[in-house]
């Protein structure tokens, strides 16, 4: 099995730094430099020997679920009394949740919930949560494994797709063919996949132009390096998640403002 985007980039941006022991094959996680500190770098990679088969090939199932959570809480509890606490990285290449009667029986809603908590808890502790989207971004993987950073930043690149279901799914759900679905995407953003309409959606920070994303230059490591350290400062100055921002996105923030003003 070819080595994924997730796993490529983690490398990348650790320097090949030792992975943490003690964990499944299929969440790799290292402490490594970003800038003057150090951060927790966290991937779910492919792992075609996985215990659970409808998670070999990137998923987030069980127990990717209960190791991102232990990967996170050991930090946070690590960095309890410490004034400033480290940053903690989410390279996001996941192509779904892991699908599978032996996950729904063994409670995968549960083992997602703790990643989501943990990377929750991190972040209302202060550590600077920052997701980099460097391939796909599916499903309940995606909200298990980076969305509740307090900053998301994407490639610029056609490998690179958000939604909450595959398309083969969403055209059996919405009682469509593909084809029907792409051409809903072209007038309604919330469809698309494009990494470009899930911008205007106003959850990107900041969308990156990477030459190669599968075989990038040192110029383009030493660009992304550059956006994190630029997204830990922002989060520290201002934890808040800004994700009104967006040009689709005046009617959530009208909402808002209104509800704040009638409470």
């Amino acid at each position: 099995m070819s080595v994924s985007r997730g796993e490529k980039w983690l490398s990348l941006l650790t320097n090949g730094a030792e992975r943490l022991g003690g964990l499944c094959p299929s969440v790799q996680a290292a402490d490594a430099a970003l800038g003057e500190e150090t951060a927790r770098y966290i991937a779910v990679v492919p792992d075609e020997q996985n215990h659970f088969p409808r998670a070999a090939k990137g998923e987030v199932g069980l127990l990717e679920g209960w190791t991102l959570a232990k990967v996170i809480d050991e930090a946070i509890v690590a960095d309890a009394d410490k004034a400033q606490k480290r940053a903690i990285v989410a390279v996001i290449d996941v192509p779904s949740q892991a699908y599978g009667r032996r996950e729904e029986a063994f409670g995968i809603h549960q083992a997602l919930a703790a990643a989501v908590g943990a990377y929750a808890k991190a972040r209302l502790a202060g550590h600077p949560v920052i997701g980099l989207i460097v391939g796909k971004a599916m499903s309940g993987a995606f909200l298990a494994h980076g969305y509740q950073a307090n900053r998301l930043i994407a490639f610029n690149d056609p490998g690179v797709m958000v939604h909450a279901m595959g398309k083969a799914a969403a055209a059996r759900i919405t009682l469509r063919s593909i084809e029907a679905l792409e051409q809903l995407a072209q007038t309604i953003a919330p469809m698309a996949y494009d990494i470009g309409n899930y911008q205007t959606l106003g959850l990107l920070e900041e969308l990156l132009d990477i030459a190669s994303p599968d075989a990038p230059e040192d110029d383009d490591v030493q660009r992304v390096r550059a956006s994190l350290e630029q997204a830990v400062s922002s989060a520290r100055k201002d934890p808040a998640l800004h994700r009104l921002k967006g040009e689709n996105r005046r009617s959530s923030a009208l909402v808002r403002e209104k509800m704040r003003a009638a409470w």
